[in-house]
């Protein structure tokens, strides 16, 4: 039986996490994506990314109307296994944290909470005041995952696009989805032993910080970064 995840992409900025996670999850066997997509988010698309609406669309399994408040995935009947709302704007996880369900993606994160199944909200916002932490507590409290995509650096990303991937695989992860590829952390003394066999020595540049770690400096190539677009 194949495991049943839904992807909700509200209007939060990052809406190429979302498109990512639906790329990664094509390429899993016995995974059947739902995805709902929010008026907001489809605007992010074309401000954000070279993607439209369709093309997002067509990764999907199956595709639910952002107002359908009367699809499948709206009933805890529906067997849906985990679901992941990302990016998650504010509006969108006050929506959650109230149980206020007037649209399909609100709804179906509601569905997950009630029905005791993962809900993962990959929330996007910097700084942020008390009301957001007060609103992360409380979808905490009734069973949520909160994960800001924030970016690791100790795989050594070389562009905007390691970046990315690292981050939706560690939110497949939280659904049980291990994406093979997905760089771990192997502990200190191997991190270290990888670090001096690149010899990544800094730069001899006027003005720049000494070296750190007896010579290794530290730094992120940004060698044709972008988001996949």
């Amino acid at each position: 039986m194949k495991k049943k995840i839904v992807i909700g992409i509200s209007g939060s900025t990052g809406v190429i996490l979302g498109v990512r996670a639906l790329q990664m999850l094509r390429e899993v066997p016995d995974v059947e994506t739902h995805l709902v997509l929010s008026r907001a988010g489809a605007l992010n698309l074309q401000l954000e990314t070279n993607y439209t609406a369709q093309d997002v669309r067509a990764l999907a399994d199956v595709v639910h109307g952002f107002s359908d408040i009367g699809a499948p995935i709206a009933s805890g009947s529906f067997r849906a296994d985990a679901m992941i709302v990302v990016p998650c704007s504010m509006k969108t996880l006050s929506g959650i944290a109230h149980s206020y369900a007037d649209n399909l993606l609100v709804r179906a994160a509601d569905v997950m909470l009630k029905e005791r199944r993962t809900l993962v909200l990959a929330v996007r916002e910097t700084p942020l005041h008390l009301g957001h932490l007060r609103l992360l507590t409380q979808a905490a409290e009734l069973g949520a995952v909160i994960f800001p995509p924030v970016p690791a650096f100790y795989h050594r990303p070389e562009n905007l696009e390691d970046v990315i991937d690292q981050s939706v695989g560690r939110m497949l992860d939280q659904v049980g989805i291990e994406l093979p590829a997905l760089p771990r952390w192997p502990g200190t003394a191997a991190a270290a032993a990888a670090a001096a066999s690149r010899r990544l020595v800094a730069p001899e540049v006027e003005g720049s910080p000494p070296p750190v770690d007896g010579g290794l400096h530290l730094e992120m190539a940004r060698n044709g970064a972008g988001p996949r677009s």
